[in-house]
């Protein structure tokens, strides 16, 4: 079967952005660990130039902080200045947010000061003022992550696993199971129900196991329901999946969730792991309540 395509090697320059507090500087210390040269705070008039000295510098991999903090000027032709980057360039744009109350609670804890406050401008205002002037960054960002619910650990996982995994990169597919009881995703693109298969939580010899031994794989390999989802899921997802990333899109996330997301969601999510790794270089599987 033919698999997805891995980009051609090349310059790499990760462009990160978003609301104050959202985590940026988690996510360039995050990057660096995997061997990204990380500026933070750079005037994004620079990013031509960046670019430039990219193709002869010993580390062809960059993580650039963008935000209100640049000039506004800058932000304006942000858009035109990446579109205008050499096209040996592989460009990601990171989009970082969190709901306002969090951010609120985020500078209160931390005692910073939000870039835009001032002796006429409240802290809910700067960063209503910072959503205005982002807007268009959000809006062509390749990968945005909502942090209000992750830690700094969950948010350099995902980064390293879908930016850092080699130099040459690539599309990547990420199937993660969840369970229902304890919130949903914060970040995924698909999500699946599977709570009205039958549960193994209810065999009180199974209880104690989970998705990924082999009592409950038995069981539910015997459930004629488990099958048809599995294969609904897949038919669904299959043309889709090929048509999205032969577009502009390289990363995907697939959830499937239960209700402890223990035992069924963690089964289907091996199994489409396994379906999927036959047609993708890159997919990884994920169990959000197994770790």
């Amino acid at each position: 079967m033919k698999r997805a395509g891995r980009r051609a090697a090349g310059a790499q320059l990760v462009l990160i952005s978003g609301r104050s507090g959202s985590g940026k500087s988690a996510a360039l210390n995050a990057l660096e660990d995997v061997g990204f040269c990380c500026i933070d705070n750079l005037p994004a008039r620079f990013l031509p130039e960046l670019a430039n000295m990219q193709q002869a510098a010993d580390s062809r991999r960059f993580a650039v902080a963008v935000d209100v903090r640049t000039p506004s000027t800058d932000l304006q032709r942000l858009p035109d200045l990446l579109q205008n980057l050499r096209p040996q360039t592989r460009r990601t744009i990171l989009f970082l947010d969190a709901a306002t109350a969090v951010l609120v609670k985020r500078f209160n804890e931390t005692r910073r000061k939000h870039p835009l406050t001032d002796s006429r401008t409240s802290l809910a205002e700067a960063l209503a003022k910072e959503s205005e002037l982002l807007a268009e960054i959000s809006e062509v960002a390749d990968l945005s992550i909502q942090t209000d619910q992750i830690t700094h650990y969950d948010l350099r996982q995902i980064l390293q696993s879908q930016l850092g995994t080699g130099a040459g990169g690539g599309q990547q597919l990420v199937i993660e199971s969840f369970g229902f009881r304890y919130g949903l995703p914060t970040f995924c693109d698909y999500m699946f129900d599977v709570r009205n298969l039958p549960n193994p939580h209810w065999v009180p010899a199974l209880r104690p196991h989970n998705g990924r031994e082999q009592p409950v794989i038995d069981f539910l390999r015997e459930q004629p329901a488990v099958g048809e989802m599995q294969r609904s899921i897949q038919e669904f997802l299959d043309p889709w999946l090929a048509a999205i990333f032969s577009g502009s899109r390289s990363y995907l996330t697939v959830a499937i969730g239960c209700t402890g997301g223990k035992h069924r969601s963690v089964y289907l999510a091996d199994q489409l792991h396994r379906h999927f790794r036959a047609q993708y270089d890159n997919v990884l599987v994920r169990h959000r309540e197994l770790r």
